[in-house]
C-alpha cells in the first residue's frame, strides 16, 4: 500500500503561555497543503525493514517517526513485520510538519491494512504520542489548534483558488531556540474572528509570533517574505517556527531569484 503523506502551513502562530512542563501552550491554524511526501507499507517475510529515498533525513533511523508509530501500534495490536519505504520529498526542518505528517499516516495506513478499524480520535491519541503537532494529519483538515499544538477544533476555512508559493531556503531554524526568544502573551486578539477576515485583511493582523526571533537571526528568511509581498501576494508568512514562508496570490506568481540560496526548495501549486 502506498500513501502520500502532505505538509501544512500555519496560519497565524501565538505563544499564550509556558506550561509546567516546559513546554508551551500555543494557538494556531493549521491547513493542509499538496506537497507530498511517498510512504509504501508492504509485508515482510523477514524483519521490520525501513529504507528511505529523496531528501536526506537527519537523524539515528531508530528515531525515525514511521518506524516509531509502527511501534506504538505494535504495543497494543498484533502487527506482521513489514517493509517500509519513505521517499522523502518535504524538506526537513521547514515548519511544514513533514516528519509528523508521514508518522500520521504511517498510523492511519497500518489501521487500515490490518483492518484495525480503528477511529480517528484513537488514531489522534496515538498521534500526539509522536509529536506535538502529528494529531492533526489524521483528519488533514483546517483546524485551530491549542496545548501544545494537539487539542484541535475543526473550523470552516476554504483557500480554493489562491496559488500557494512556499519557499525553503535551505536554513534549519532550532525551535528550542526560537521559543526562547518570544515573549508569552495570552492577552492577544481571537485567533478564530481574524481567520475568518477576507485574505486580503490578513497581512496586519494574521501573524506568527516567531516571526520577530527568527527574523532577527536570520534576515534573510524575512528579506523572502518580503519577496513575496513584492511579487503580488495577498498574504505572506512563516510556517511553524520556520524557516519555510509562503504566500498566497490569486494569479500564477512568477518565480523569485533564489541566487543567494543555493540549497532552496520551492513549491507551487493553486490550491
Amino acid at each position: 500500500m502506498v500513501v502520500f503523506p502532505n505538509a501544512k502551513i500555519n496560519l497565524g502562530l501565538q505563544i499564550l503561555r509556558k506550561r509546567k512542563d516546559g513546554y508551551h501552550d500555543i494557538r494556531t491554524v493549521m491547513y493542509p497543503i499538496p506537497w507530498r511526501d511517498a510512504l509504501e507499507c508492504v509485508p515482510s517475510d523477514k524483519k521490520l525493514e525501513y529504507s528511505s529515498s529523496g531528501l536526506a533525513i537527519p537523524g539515528k533511523e531508530k528515531d525515525n517517526l514511521c518506524l516509531k508509530a509502527y511501534e506504538l501500534l505494535r504495543k497494543d495490536y498484533h502487527l506482521p513485520n513489514v517493509k517500509i519505504h519513505l521517499h522523502k520529498v518535504i524538506p526537513f526542518g521547514a515548519g511544514l510538519g513533514g516528519g509528523s505528517s508521514d508518522a500520521a499516516f504511517m498510523l492511519k495506513l497500518l489501521s487500515q491494512s490490518n483492518d484495525l478499524f480503528l477511529s480517528d480520535d484513537l488514531l489522534e491519541i496515538y498521534a500526539s504520542q509522536i509529536g506535538s503537532d502529528c494529531a492533526f494529519f489524521i483528519q488533514n483538515k483546517p483546524a485551530l489548534a491549542e496545548g501544545i499544538g494537539d487539542e484541535l477544533e475543526a473550523i470552516s476555512l476554504d483557500l480554493s483558488g489562491y496559488y500557494l508559493h512556499v519557499i525553503y531556503p535551505g536554513i534549519i531554524v532550532n525551535t528550542a531556540q526560537a521559543y526562547k526568544g518570544c515573549q508569552a502573551n495570552e492577552q492577544v486578539p481571537d485567533l478564530r474572528e481574524i481567520i475568518q477576515l477576507p485574505v486580503n485583511q490578513w497581512k496586519n493582523q494574521l501573524k506568527n509570533q516567531f516571526e520577530e526571533t527568527v527574523f532577527a537571526q536570520y534576515p534573510e528568511i524575512a528579506q523572502l517574505k518580503n519577496m513575496l509581498y513584492q511579487q503580488g501576494a495577498v498574504y505572506a508568512s512563516m510556517s511553524g517556527s520556520g524557516s519555510a514562508v509562503f504566500g498566497l496570490f490569486t494569479t500564477r506568481p512568477a518565480g523569485i531569484a533564489l541566487t543567494d540560496f543555493p540549497n532552496a526548495f520551492v513549491f507551487t501549486e493553486q490550491l
